[in-house]
């Protein structure tokens, strides 16, 4: 019987895994993140109802009750001439990856994932806000560019020391899309930030570690690039957006593994066993196969979504389903019509 380890990596490698491979119930994944210090605080009650916190970047959040996520209200980079005195958490010291370590040593069987804050986008839009940032990217190209070489400098240090502390993958999140649209012109992506996907993807492939990468929103516009960059798992909680036989035609071009719930704003919100279990029966035929290129997600918060477990489970049980062995491989390759 295959480890939870293996399993996730034949997944990868489009090579047949015993089963499919999942992140829920007895989840073939486990994670961890380091414990350098950073500019983070915790949420205090500042009156009115209203909550603050710091970020690790010193971002100031708020919120309007003692529970939820919040939203950035105030960037720390009130102006982009303060990148050159800005003091970036440091992510370089390998004593802050210890916790990795016992981690590692405690989940030989499991897929660990090193947890990354994001790459340049996702730290550069809190740290200006994102309707400044998106004007930045046009007005201060040369500033903002320098502001992403900054980061990609501290995110270099991090893969460096999750893969020296033994994690399968490092994952980030990072949100392109809108329900509609990419957040920028594909055009700006390619040229801005697909070197530097590139190069961190390679940083870690060259260490030995896979890249997995959670995004919102529709971003068909720079899936391709994404895969071409490197990245090797892109988790979707919404893969209706793009449509499940969209995301099987990226398979064909490349071993790109989607990681999905059944959509949870369009398929869950229907409230019907039977469209549930038939969509996740979908998902398997057109991206699973049998081969990999598929992991079976769950959506953690039923409440942000208004749905009781239940819907999420009938998901599940469909995804438990398919059999105890995969199909037999012509040599070390799937047949063509697999793929």
């Amino acid at each position: 019987m295959m480890t939870s380890r293996e399993i996730v990596r034949r997944t990868l490698e489009y090579t047949g895994p015993e089963r499919v491979a999942r992140s829920f119930g007895d989840s073939d994944f486990c994670s961890t993140h380091c414990t350098a210090n950073t500019h983070a605080t915790k949420w205090e009650e500042i009156g009115g109802g209203r909550w603050e916190r710091l970020d690790e970047w010193g971002n100031t959040w708020g919120r309007v009750d003692p529970t939820s996520k919040g939203e950035v209200t105030k960037g720390v980079l009130e102006d982009l001439s303060a990148v050159d005195s800005y003091e970036f958490p440091d992510y370089s010291r390998p004593e802050d990856y210890a916790c990795v370590r016992e981690r590692r040593a405690q989940a030989l069987d499991k897929w660990l994932i090193g947890g990354m804050p994001g790459f340049d986008f996702n730290i550069a839009r809190k740290m200006r806000k994102l309707d400044q940032y998106l004007m930045d990217l046009v007005l201060e190209a040369d500033r903002t560019h320098e502001l992403h070489d900054h980061i990609d400098v501290m995110l270099e240090d991090m893969i460096r020391n999750y893969a020296a502390a033994g994690v399968d993958s490092v994952m980030f999140p990072e949100d392109w899309g809108t329900q509609n649209q990419t957040l920028i012109n594909p055009d700006m992506w390619q040229e801005e930030f697909y070197p530097r996907f590139e190069k961190l993807c390679g940083l870690a492939h060259n260490l030995g570690i896979k890249v997995f990468m959670h995004s919102c929103g529709k971003i068909e516009d720079i899936v391709p690039g994404l895969m071409e960059a490197g990245i090797d798992v892109l988790q979707f909680d919404q893969p209706d957006l793009h449509g499940i036989n969209m995301l099987a035609d990226h398979q064909k071009r490349g071993k790109i593994t989607f990681w999905c719930p059944v959509d949870i704003q369009k398929t869950l919100q229907q409230r019907d066993e039977i469209v549930i279990r038939n969509r996740a029966k979908e998902m398997l035929d057109r991206l699973w196969r049998g081969r990999g290129g598929f992991i079976a997600g769950y959506y953690g918060d039923n409440a942000s979504i208004g749905l009781e477990p239940k819907w999420q489970n009938y998901a599940c049980d469909e995804f438990r389903k398919p059999g105890t062995s995969a199909p037999t491989l012509r040599g070390n390759a799937w047949p063509r019509a697999s793929m």
